[in-house]
């Protein structure tokens, strides 16, 4: 009998632990990519208010703006805010009117300018610069076109809905007219837009620091929600007759 050289059984016992050591870093490499993949699918099929994609600082336009609404920038916000309800105080609490306050600035502003360039006479001193305001052309114009395009995108949306063609979006039109119906008439439209402003200072704040919780409610609020839809759908809204899906064409 032939019998195992000891260099040989040592070189043997050397490459099935190195083999036994790829096959284990292998069937661990495809174990993480497994959990990886069923990471990134889980998290794309988490359910977000709305059905946004985009996180809420770029819903916001991003920039600067969304930093004052989001409170990135505490101390521009909080100016922001504190001018916003120094106006509603003024006007609102105190009864103070918009066309008195701008004459009353007015009158102490060119009240102010007219005495200093008169004084500079006898004071030996430089008149006040005056700086010239013109409105620049470009900037109407893109204002005006940006209303424009508004206003017929408002009306598209308004034409389709009265054509009958989607009962979700009719019904929650009419919910929220209804519901601006009723706030504004418990409150003037001053009120009414800084209770907005306040709003945009708040709720997207709180949102984007909670956003998983909220989510998660809106989600089981959306299921409960398509459920009383599907009954009221079967019972009353599929009895309704709707328009034409298509329109007609022209002979």
């Amino acid at each position: 009998m032939a019998t195992e050289q000891p260099g040989e059984t040592l070189i043997e016992k050397i490459k099935e632990k190195i083999h036994g050591g790829d096959s284990s870093s292998s069937d661990s490499d495809d174990e993480k990519s497994k959990a990886s993949e069923v990471a990134e699918a889980v998290k794309s099929k988490i359910f977000r208010l709305f059905g946004r994609e985009k996180p809420v600082h770029r819903i916001l336009g991003g920039g600067k703006p969304a930093d004052v609404f989001l409170w990135k920038n505490k101390k521009a916000s909080a100016i922001v805010l504190g001018g916003a309800t120094a106006i509603w105080v003024l006007f609102e609490l105190m009864e103070y009117h918009l066309l008195t306050l701008v004459c009353h600035c007015l009158i102490l502003s060119l009240a102010i300018l007219f005495l200093w360039s008169n004084a500079t006479t006898f004071i030996n001193k430089s008149p006040p610069h005056i700086p010239e305001v013109i409105i620049p052309e470009d900037l109407s114009v893109n204002i005006a076109l940006s209303l424009r395009y508004e206003i017929n995108r408002g009306f598209a949306v308004l034409r389709e809905i009265a054509a009958g063609r989607d009962v979700k979006k009719f019904l929650a039109v009419i919910v929220g007219l209804w519901v601006l119906s009723v706030i504004g008439n418990c409150c003037n439209f001053l009120t009414l837009f800084y209770i907005a402003f306040v709003t945009l200072h708040t709720v997207p704040f709180l949102y984007d620091k909670y956003e998983d919780q909220v989510d998660s409610f809106a989600e089981k609020a959306t299921v409960e929600f398509k459920k009383h839809y599907a009954v009221i759908h079967a019972k009353y809204l599929s009895k309704i007759p709707r328009g034409p899906l298509k329109d007609k064409k022209v002979q």
